[in-house]
């Protein structure tokens, strides 16, 4: 255990990756490896989660692809296949988990924005 505990006390944040919270509309630009090319892919989305602390922190994308099928990412926080993450809108929600967003459609699937 102590293995461990160092390696998290080593891990440093990105500074590219703001604090995120669920309900935030954010671009995460990801490196992608195609044979020997690497480019980078933005995802955008809504944050339905973001779970676990340390080198196991994760936070779950959601965006509705084409012909309204919802494509779910999950990445870890501190991945070097992250390059970076831009949030684009807060929302305001009350909850930790945005599950229920799945089963809504069109403008039922809409956050309140934050106020700042």
């Amino acid at each position: 255990m102590d293995l461990i505990e160092s390696l998290d006390r080593q891990l440093e944040r990105n500074p590219s990756i703001p604090e995120l919270f669920p309900g935030d509309s954010v671009k995460v630009y990801v490196r992608i490896v195609e044979g020997e090319r690497e480019r980078v892919q933005a995802f955008q989305g809504t944050v339905m989660r973001v779970r676990g602390s340390g080198a196991n922190a994760t936070f779950t994308v959601r965006r509705v692809a084409s012909h309204g099928v919802g494509v779910e990412r999950t990445f870890l926080l501190h991945s070097p296949r992250v390059d970076k993450v831009e949030v684009v809108r807060r929302a305001h929600v009350r909850r930790a988990r945005l599950y229920y967003l799945r089963d809504r459609k069109g403008k039922a699937a809409r956050l309140r924005e934050k106020r700042k």
